[in-house]
């Protein structure tokens, strides 16, 4: 398949289903928030009245972001610019990476930064396109180590987003959009785009090798349920994995399927996620972020002016942070994230 990752994002992807509201209008103001409510416990988890605040913008395609919890600030990726950047209520938006991946990196048509993770250790955790590899980098210094960069001896495609458990273990994705070419690159050593683990102390493993695009991922509250979202018109949809006391995959889902959203060209597809503390996925899609219940059933749809990457939980928590095309937003939610 031969499609680039924003066209896809902003051309092929949308939402029609009940409940329906037109799509909030792009302004450079602070909008109310757009709802498409499903259900109505959706009311009891954002405010119909509340604002959607722009924190930052001027990015090209922004994404990744991470709430740093001890100098509360956001951490977030300007994936095709090859920076990152910081925002924090203090200093507003600041560079903190440049280059954020590799500073030279031929046949790589996105050598920077993709998702980003402040990690048990207080470290941030890299998805660094350009170098093909997964880090830490120390905050205050900005020194990066390889947490990992190969599969059965063969260097990853790109790896885009992670998230660690409470035990050290990460997960993580690894599609080929970093590379110029995507799946036709010549530097693609792997045949599929997998999904891996690494736990403390082991080796990478594989989770998964037949999803087209595997993008975004996320734990559970409980840390039993490990969910990925596939970035393809396709076959758009959220995966839920459960695993046995050895690790093994017990379950295999598709927990949402957002292509019956996906009809009147509303720009996103599933991509970045975060999870609040009753297990709720806000997931990134067609015309917004969807709000599923642990259970699959969607709970409504927080409408955004552009397509949209990713999200996080930030602040004192129920701050939702948005990197939605070159714009980064701020919804304060009426829950908490994890």
């Amino acid at each position: 398949m031969r499609f680039h990752r924003r066209q896809v994002l902003i051309g092929l992807a949308g939402a029609a289903a009940a409940c329906r509201a037109p799509a909030q209008p792009a302004s450079d103001e602070d909008a109310t928030v757009t709802l498409d409510v499903f259900d109505d416990g959706l009311h009891d988890i954002v405010d119909p009245g509340a604002k959607l605040v722009r924190r930052a913008e001027g990015f090209t395609w922004s994404e990744g972001p991470a709430w740093d919890p001890v100098r509360s600030r956001l951490y977030l990726s300007d994936v095709p610019e090859n920076k990152a950047w910081m925002w924090s209520e203090a200093g507003g938006k600041e560079l903190f990476l440049d280059p954020s991946g590799a500073a030279e990196a031929e046949g790589f048509r996105e050598p920077g930064s993709n998702g980003l993770l402040y990690a048990n250790d207080g470290s941030l955790l890299v998805c660094n396109h350009g170098l093909r590899r997964v880090e830490r980098l120390n905050i205050e210094t900005r020194e990066r180590s390889v947490v990992a960069d190969q599969f059965d001896g063969k260097p990853f495609n790109s790896p885009n987003d992670v998230i660690e458990a409470s035990d050290g273990t990460i997960y993580f994705t690894d599609p080929p959009y970093g590379l110029a070419g995507m799946n036709d690159s010549p530097l693609k050593a792997l045949t599929f785009n997998g999904v891996y683990r690494l736990r403390p102390g082991g080796t990478v493993e594989l989770l998964l090798d037949d999803m087209t695009f595997p993008n975004g991922v996320a734990l559970s509250p409980d840390q039993t349920r490990l969910y990925v979202s596939q970035s393809d018109p396709a076959a758009p949809i959220l995966r839920e994995l459960s695993f046995d006391g050895d690790g093994a995959i017990a379950s295999d889902r598709i927990l949402f399927d957002a292509a019956p959203f996906a009809e009147d060209g509303s720009p996103g597809l599933p991509d970045g996620m975060a999870v609040d503390a009753a297990g709720r996925i806000f997931l990134t899609g067609p015309g917004g972020i969807f709000v599923v219940a642990p259970q699959g059933q969607v709970l409504g749809r927080i409408r955004m002016p552009k397509a949209t990457a990713n999200c996080a939980f930030g602040g004192d928590g129920s701050r939702l942070f948005i990197t939605s095309s070159d714009v980064l937003y701020e919804l304060p939610t009426k829950t908490m994230g994890i």
